[in-house]
């Protein structure tokens, strides 16, 4: 397992870190990995879902889908199935959204985005793990720090 750290400066940055992700999971061959996204709540998940989509080329606006639990997009490059599991408290209900989602997302061979996977049983085999965290908890402004496990 490879595992990198980046500190980013601002939601642009984390936008920026979403296109190389998205970059490196399309220069892969089929059966691609799943993206787990975990940190707090305004750590910058959502922003870094924006980035992916600009490098799909997806023209729709991105928004958290923590009241849909779901949203598909179609870009020009490829599919986006962004989850947000925050609202699942039962790990059996999170465990069916997702394997529910995972399969829509294989038929579309779309990039899946996943918020909250701590609400998940399990942990999908070969996923990448980024792992986001406020600099300073009372400065959402003063930065991120990203770590990715591929």
């Amino acid at each position: 397992m490879q595992q990198q750290s980046v500190q980013l400066a601002d939601a642009r940055a984390t936008q920026n870190l979403g296109r190389q992700l998205a970059m490196d999971w399309l220069a892969l061959p089929q059966a691609r990995p799943i993206l787990l996204l975990e940190g707090d709540l305004g750590a910058g998940k959502t922003s870094l879902v924006q980035g992916i989509a600009l490098a799909l080329e997806i023209d729709e606006s991105i928004t958290s889908p923590t009241f849909a639990l779901a949203q598909h997009y179609q870009g020009r490059a490829a599919g986006l199935v962004h989850l947000d599991l925050y609202r699942l408290e039962q790990s059996a209900s999170a465990d069916e959204l997702f394997c529910q989602e995972e399969e829509e997302a294989q038929a579309l061979g779309a990039l899946m985005a996943v918020e909250w996977p701590e609400r998940l049983s399990f942990r999908p085999e070969d996923a990448w793990t980024l792992h986001l965290d406020l600099l300073d908890p009372d400065d959402p402004d003063a930065g991120r720090l990203a770590r990715l496990e591929r």
